[in-house]
């Protein structure tokens, strides 16, 4: 992202291109206000803003359209600087010829985010939230849209400072030791300081915990579909998508790659992953395919595991079931087995003995029976560790609390050797520097500009 002086006055396109029956055009800065009113036909000073007006438009002789603007006046807007939006016809020409005509009157084009950099750099949120905009806009689920709302209403922020507080508390009275080390003297009490450390290595941990669920939520649970060939994989697949997307067959082997697609229930993303069969593969091209259903196991959350109601061979599945164990034995996945078919046999007592410690689920895929229990399994795995509380989202925010656990613990392994204050104040103030990246009280253009490009242009 280019750098520029936040005293210059920006516009840019806040709604998607492309035609629509309105368009919103977003101007901000010093020089704002002035730049629209010398082609708006009425006094913008004439009422208190925030207001709003209904005019026209228009470039020396030339009307360009009717619009409704919207004035707020700085500090008291999105980027705490005068702003202005003018809502007009969606006609690419008439936005087009808007944006030319406020170029020529001092404005420039805004680069992405710049809207809401101006916000953070104007003090409105800090950089945390401003983080959380982005996710807001990105949000294609309930799940989604509530943890970003949370962190742009600033709860991840509060207890991220509340942390840096405790810490900078007793850093100040460590960094006060130092002017006094002649007199070997302790104004931190070491016991005390010792069980705040602690404490917040447990909160950031739990934070840390977190990024899984928050990850998946924000992204979609990954849900792979396993089983040797022609158990119904595919089957199921269409059948939870209500669609035709993967092609079924009574050849075995049919499907030899990964084929994925998303549903959403319960306001959460699911995305369900189609496998190729499992079994001793007779060519090159099906081993590939085999090779990635394992690697679609291991970064699943949820392995749905088929087998077919009329199996009787146990040897054979239970070579199989090793398999699938072994792919999932770090516990990470979240294992259901699926006795599919139902509708043309009951499954076998002594079959279903070896699954027993695992959830079963009986449903005839074809016949789209029981579909329900696995739909109720699929949205309680998820709420079962739906914390409740705060939700990390952000790998960048993962990265600066793991940093700052690692200080943290340099910390406290100083204080069980005894070293001197100066080397434990070094890893406080480590610490207090890595949760200040998350909420921006630590920042470079270069970590700015990163996180900025990211947005779209007009936010």
């Amino acid at each position: 992202m280019q750098q520029h002086s936040p005293d210059d006055t920006i516009c840019a396109l806040s709604t998607p291109p492309g035609v629509g029956a309105l368009a919103v055009i977003r101007v901000t800065g010093p020089t704002a206000v002035d730049a629209v009113q010398a082609h708006f036909n009425k006094a913008l000073s004439s009422k208190p803003a925030p207001a709003v007006f209904y005019g026209t438009f228009q470039f020396e002789d030339e009307l360009i359209d009717d619009v409704v603007l919207t004035l707020f006046r700085g500090p008291a807007s999105f980027t705490g600087q005068d702003t202005v939006e003018l809502s007009c016809h969606g006609s690419p020409y008439i936005r087009q010829r808007i944006l030319q005509i406020l170029l020529n009157s001092g404005a420039r084009l805004a680069e992405p985010g710049e809207f809401t950099l101006r916000a953070y750099l104007n003090g409105k949120m800090d950089l945390s939230q401003a983080e959380a905009v982005a996710d807001l806009i990105a949000s294609e689920s309930a799940g989604a849209h509530k943890l970003a709302m949370q962190q742009m209403r600033g709860g991840f922020s509060r207890e991220i400072n509340r942390l840096r507080e405790q810490l900078i508390d007793f850093a100040s009275l460590i960094e006060l030791e130092l002017d006094f080390s002649e007199e070997d003297v302790e104004f931190a009490d070491r016991s005390q300081l010792s069980a705040l450390l602690a404490e917040i290595q447990t909160l950031i941990r739990k934070l840390m915990d977190s990024f899984a669920l928050g990850n998946v939520i924000k992204n979609g649970i990954p849900v792979a579909i396993v089983g040797e060939p022609n158990v119904g994989k595919s089957t199921l697949l269409n059948a939870l998508l209500n669609e035709e997307r993967a092609i079924v067959s009574e050849i075995p082997g049919t499907t030899r790659d990964t084929i994925e697609d998303e549903i959403q229930m319960n306001g959460l993303v699911f995305r369900f992953i189609d496998t190729a069969g499992i079994r001793e593969a007779t060519d090159h091209v099906e081993k590939l395919g085999i090779v990635r259903t394992f690697e679609k196991i291991a970064s699943a959350s949820v392995v749905l595991y088929m087998i077919d109601a009329a199996r009787r061979d146990t040897a054979h599945l239970e070579r199989e079931w090793d398999e699938i164990r072994r792919a999932t034995e770090a516990g990470k996945q979240h294992v259901i087995v699926i006795v599919n078919k139902t509708d043309r046999a009951a499954p076998d007592r002594e079959v279903l003995k070896m699954y027993e410690t695992y959830p079963i689920i009986s449903i005839s895929a074809r016949e789209q029976q029981q579909l329900d229990e696995l739909k109720a399994a699929l949205c309680a795995f998820a709420n079962k560790h739906d914390t409740g509380s705060l939700v990390v989202t952000n790998a960048r925010h993962y990265e600066a609390l793991k940093n700052a656990s690692n200080a943290l613990g340099d910390a406290a392994d100083a204080m069980a050797r005894g070293v001197s204050g100066d080397l434990l104040a070094t890893d406080i103030r480590k610490a207090l520097h890595h949760l200040g990246e998350i909420t921006g009280q630590i920042s470079t253009d270069d970590l700015l500009g990163n996180i900025f490009s990211r947005f779209c242009i007009g936010k």
